[in-house]
């Protein structure tokens, strides 16, 4: 099966993959031999075009390529299930998020997802279950293009602490979502997160913008 990933850089989409896309008239192929993250990133921002693809013959070797040529920044979180069947979302940056965080020097992956999601939300995970996906997106940092990937797990919390958002991340609210009312997030999310929502089944339809 041929093997794809997705970059996000704000709303746009960088497809690294080793089939063109179907709806191959809606993305602007870019080269990949020549592409150069670092040297595009202020072109693709200024692109009236929203979704970008380099053609590979092995996706995941020129994704590893791409992630040894900058700066790369490892981060974890999760969605948290309770036992009333809700999922956990953080407010952050006028948008709907889901609690991550960066993984400290000598941490395991998995204690990072936990510790961030317990820290940002004011919570207890009673428990941590499997890797959902992992998600990569491309941003401007002390003035030079960096690569972040994010590890998310599902989790599990029995939902009974008070939620307490961790303001000096920027946090402003915390809540608990059902599965029915999930449509105010995906009204006002990041497309990575929509990633991790289609991946868990929280959403069932890719969005258009997301299609290939």
């Amino acid at each position: 099966m041929a093997q794809k990933y997705r970059i996000y850089i704000n709303e746009k989409l960088i497809l690294i993959t080793e089939l063109a896309p179907a709806a191959k008239d809606d993305y602007q192929q870019i080269d990949a031999q020549t592409f150069d993250l670092k040297i595009i990133y202020t072109w693709i921002v200024a692109h009236k075009a929203a979704r970008f693809y380099v053609l590979c013959t092995d996706a995941k070797a020129y994704l590893k390529k791409l992630s040894q040529s900058l700066p790369l920044i490892e981060a974890a979180g999760g969605i948290v299930k309770n036992t009333a069947g809700a999922y956990l979302f953080i407010y952050r940056n006028d948008k709907w998020d889901l609690p991550k965080g960066k993984i400290e020097k000598g941490e395991k992956t998995k204690e990072a997802a936990v510790r961030e999601v317990e820290e940002e939300c004011g919570i207890k995970v009673s428990q941590l279950g499997t890797k959902i996906c992992k998600t990569y997106h491309a941003y401007i940092s002390r003035e030079e293009v960096v690569l972040k990937k994010t590890h998310w797990y599902k989790m599990k919390s029995r939902g009974q602490e008070k939620l307490k958002p961790q303001k000096e991340e920027g946090i402003t609210d915390v809540r608990w979502f059902k599965k029915k009312n999930v449509d105010t997030i995906i009204a006002n999310t990041f497309p990575s997160i929509m990633d991790v929502l289609v991946k868990t089944y929280l959403v069932t339809d890719m969005p258009a913008p997301l299609s290939e």
